[in-house]
């Protein structure tokens, strides 16, 4: 999880500009101040890095980082080996 943690984190703070010292793991994107076009914005960036499909829902806003992070995780588990690697296609 923390390559995808990190990528995440490095998002949040460069182009969301979400101070780092409001991100925790537990922190959900809703507490963060992202709208849901902020949020949809941010599973396109990290569908685009890691390759892996990312539906934006009514729930995603809800979502604490770590879960965000895990079902990224969980995506590029499924799809297989190599698909771990930024760009790859499932």
């Amino acid at each position: 999880m923390h390559t995808v943690y990190d990528h995440l984190v490095t998002v949040l703070t460069g182009k969301f500009e979400v101070g780092p010292e409001e991100i925790r793991p537990e922190v959900t994107l809703d507490e963060l101040g992202l709208d849901s076009l902020a949020v949809t914005e941010l599973l396109i960036t990290l569908q685009d890095r890691w390759g892996v499909p990312l539906e934006p829902d009514d729930s995603a806003a809800g979502q604490s980082l770590r879960q965000l992070a895990d079902a990224v995780q969980a995506r590029l588990a499924a799809a297989g080996p190599g698909s771990a690697e930024p760009g790859a296609l499932p």
